[in-house]
């Protein structure tokens, strides 16, 4: 088979297996037979679908009628998704009254798997030409975003998370230990500080935002020229940015944070 002809393949493999999840979804529950018709394919095609989907968490079968159904992997990626629009949509007059106010770039950040991935952004005045951050993903440990966001992990996950800690500058923390110091730090302030982590001349500071269930789920920050944001200034901004994320947090009907 041609290098074309097996993508080919592959993308009719995907579309499929997209239409089976959306008539599961129609019908609550089908069996293979059934979706074969629907999907006029083979009923061994639909076995080697059904599997797949299965062992992704997509699908469940049910044990007494031998019917498939849609899977808890399906709730998780809904409710990620969920969870992901609430935080913008409850976040997005405060990133824009925190921007107005300070002149500054606002973005809001969330864990996805070895990063945090910005997923809104509000620019002050003062950022003439601000790069847009929004869909980027960056180093947790070389950010105040994701120094926030790694904070309360436990130590099995933060080592996963960041299983290598490169340098992009100078200043970026390459030392395991020096990083547990610097989120025994943040916890205790609230929020945390990158000067010319990630990019010489690049200085912000973010505060958590946490769910109904006092959960920490996304990072608020405040980021802009070092030369602007200098010790005194971040000393200033530091409190606004932790009232901003607060807000966020209440919107989203915070509780108090879990007990550690």
């Amino acid at each position: 088979m041609t290098q074309s002809a097996t993508a080919s393949a592959g993308v009719q493999s995907v579309d499929r297996a997209l239409t089976v999840l959306a008539i599961l979804a129609r019908c609550g529950e089908s069996g293979v037979t059934d979706l074969a018709r629907e999907l006029g394919v083979h009923k061994s095609t639909v076995f080697r679908l059904v599997a797949t989907l299965e062992a992704h968490g997509m699908v469940e079968q049910h044990e007494e009628r031998g019917k498939y159904r849609l899977g808890v992997g399906v709730l998780r990626l809904a409710g990620s998704t969920s969870a992901r629009l609430d935080v913008v949509q409850e976040a997005r007059p405060i990133t824009r009254a925190l921007a107005a106010e300070t002149g500054e770039t606002v973005n809001i950040a969330i864990l996805s798997e070895q990063s945090a991935l910005y997923i809104d952004q509000a620019a002050g005045d003062s950022a003439l030409q601000p790069h847009n951050w929004v869909g980027r993903r960056i180093p947790l440990h070389a950010t105040s975003n994701g120094k926030v966001l790694l904070s309360e992990l436990d130590p099995e996950e933060l080592s996963a998370r960041v299983p290598r800690l490169p340098a992009y500058t100078a200043a970026t923390t390459t030392s395991s230990k020096r990083l547990r110091d610097e989120l025994t730090q943040v916890r205790e302030l609230g929020y945390a500080v990158a000067v010319d982590e990630l990019e010489v001349g690049l200085t912000a500071v973010a505060a958590p935002i946490r769910d109904a269930h006092g959960d920490l789920v996304a990072s608020l920050s405040v980021s802009g020229p070092s030369f602007r944001l200098e010790s005194e200034r971040i000393e200033a901004l530091a409190p606004r940015v932790v009232q901003a994320a607060t807000g966020v947090s209440d919107r989203l009907g915070a509780a108090s944070p879990p007990r550690r």
